[in-house]
């Protein structure tokens, strides 16, 4: 079964910095636009970033100049660089994918990590 494997969350200080990566579990074919949410307790999951395969980012207003998405198509990975952490960005952080296409002919639709936590003190 293919899946999308985080990782790189932990604890940091305020103003600190982490690198998280998503990396599908074995070689497949492609991955069309990719994306990285989070949700803190008692929130819903929200958007902070996503892109496309050509490139094409996108960004949540509250992580813009201190986040960036970006990814290796040929290794079919993908990676949020955050930097100046605040105690609010504080969540669990679920990579998407909008379809891995495993061969030139299956694909798999509306795919979930199983998430890695981000805990930032103050």
């Amino acid at each position: 079964q293919v899946q999308l494997v985080e990782s790189g969350g932990g604890l940091v200080q305020a103003g600190g910095s982490l690198r998280l990566s998503c990396a599908v579990s074995r070689r497949i074919f492609s991955i069309s636009a990719m994306g990285w949410y989070r949700q803190a307790p008692g929130k819903q999951r929200e958007l902070v970033a996503d892109i496309s395969s050509g490139g094409r980012t996108n960004y949540e207003d509250s992580v813009k100049d201190r986040f960036t998405i970006s990814r290796d198509n040929a290794k079919n990975t993908l990676y949020l660089q955050m930097n100046s952490l605040k105690p609010e960005d504080t969540a669990v952080y679920y990579c998407h994918a909008d379809r891995l296409y495993v061969s030139s002919w299956y694909s798999i639709g509306d795919v979930w990590g199983q998430g890695t936590q981000v805990t930032v003190s103050s």
